[in-house]
């Protein structure tokens, strides 16, 4: 993957378009300030499945060839697998951390003017303990790894785009048969 400054003067690919096509099926990628001239870029707003000058993530990032193309690929795959896996650990770590149950029962009329008691499981977690801390910071790096994600995906490149959901479903086949599913029968709201 190149980390060089990419130029706007060499050949263009079905990644990055010449403005000659209809604005409404791209949108530009110029910076703010730059004129309307032959060097604006505009990213292709349909799914294509090319392998140079594709912008992964960062201006500088720019995949060029077959093997970064593979690498790339390779990359995106295990994030969106570590996305599945942080999403169930965060699930396992909250399950563990949960510091106090306390069940509360209430009367509640029954029929034929019985009186049944309902009882109710309440969790606390305490917000200054370093699990809580721990979720936090875990959430943090989630939502920012979901957000690559997102924006890998929206390069529209065909390649990236079967990492991306080859990755998430390959990590919620080996990360997800651990979640526990916990069915409560007395719930009225499904």
């Amino acid at each position: 993957i190149s980390l060089s400054k990419m130029s706007h003067d060499h050949h263009m690919n079905g990644s990055m378009l010449p403005t000659t096509h209809p604005p409404e099926h791209h949108h530009s990628m110029a910076a703010p300030g730059h004129g309307h001239g032959s060097d604006m870029m505009m990213m292709a707003m349909t799914f294509h499945f090319s392998y140079e000058n594709v912008p992964l993530l960062f201006s500088g990032l720019v995949i060029n060839t077959p093997g970064e193309m593979a690498g790339a690929f390779v990359a995106v795959f295990f994030l969106a697998m570590f996305y599945e896996g942080l999403k169930i650990a965060r699930e396992c770590l909250l399950r563990k951390s949960q510091v106090s149950i306390r069940y509360n029962s209430m009367p509640v009329p029954g029929p034929n003017g019985t009186i049944l008691m309902e009882t109710h499981k309440t969790v606390g977690q305490q917000m200054l303990s370093f699990p809580h801390l721990l979720q936090t910071v875990l959430h943090i790096i989630q939502v920012v790894v979901s957000y690559f994600l997102m924006l890998i995906f929206m390069t529209y490149n065909g390649y990236l785009c079967i990492a991306v959901a080859a990755g998430a479903g390959m990590g919620y086949f080996f990360f997800s048969w651990k979640k526990a599913v916990v069915v409560d029968i007395t719930e009225h709201c499904h």
